[in-house]
């Protein structure tokens, strides 16, 4: 068998190293993101979609298209389960609503009284547009689960 010089020797000794410490990286990343998971309660009937989107800012709290994250399922009556996954640890807040016609937003009429079913983390009590505060929470570890009731 013939003896390798040194300096390949090192190479492969610093290149094993490398894919060691990618490896144990990419590990530790999946290991920093959660999955959470959220009940919705008492969704009316199967008509539409269900949309769900989650906000880390409050700031950009209800506007859908500045959500980290938007889940849309097909509404069925009763409970439903939906998944935010790959999200980092941090304080979020949920705006879930009952998207009967399949518009892609939330109905108003007079552009402020919500037509069709919704909800929120933490289901607050609210008068006037929901705020970020009443609805945050922490996401921590692997997995966390939610319950969200809609209004109808």
């Amino acid at each position: 068998m013939k003896k390798l010089p040194a300096f390949g020797f090192s190479l492969r000794r610093m290149l094993l190293g490398c894919l060691v410490g990618c490896l144990f990286g990419a590990i530790s990343a999946q290991a920093d993101e959660s999955r959470l998971i959220v009940t919705l309660k008492d969704v009316r009937d199967s008509t539409g979609q269900i949309r769900a989107s989650i906000y880390r800012e409050p700031e950009t709290f209800r506007k859908e298209d500045r959500a980290v994250a938007v889940v849309s399922v097909p509404a069925q009556k009763g409970d439903l389960k939906l998944a935010f996954m790959a999200l980092p640890p941090g304080r979020y807040a949920i705006m879930a609503y009952h998207d009967a016609d399949s518009d892609s937003k939330l109905g108003l009429r007079f552009g402020m009284f919500p037509t069709e079913g919704y909800g929120l983390s933490n289901n607050p009590k609210v008068m006037g547009p929901p705020k970020f505060a009443d609805s945050a929470f922490d996401l921590t570890g692997p997995e966390t689960s939610i319950e969200i009731k809609l209004s109808y």
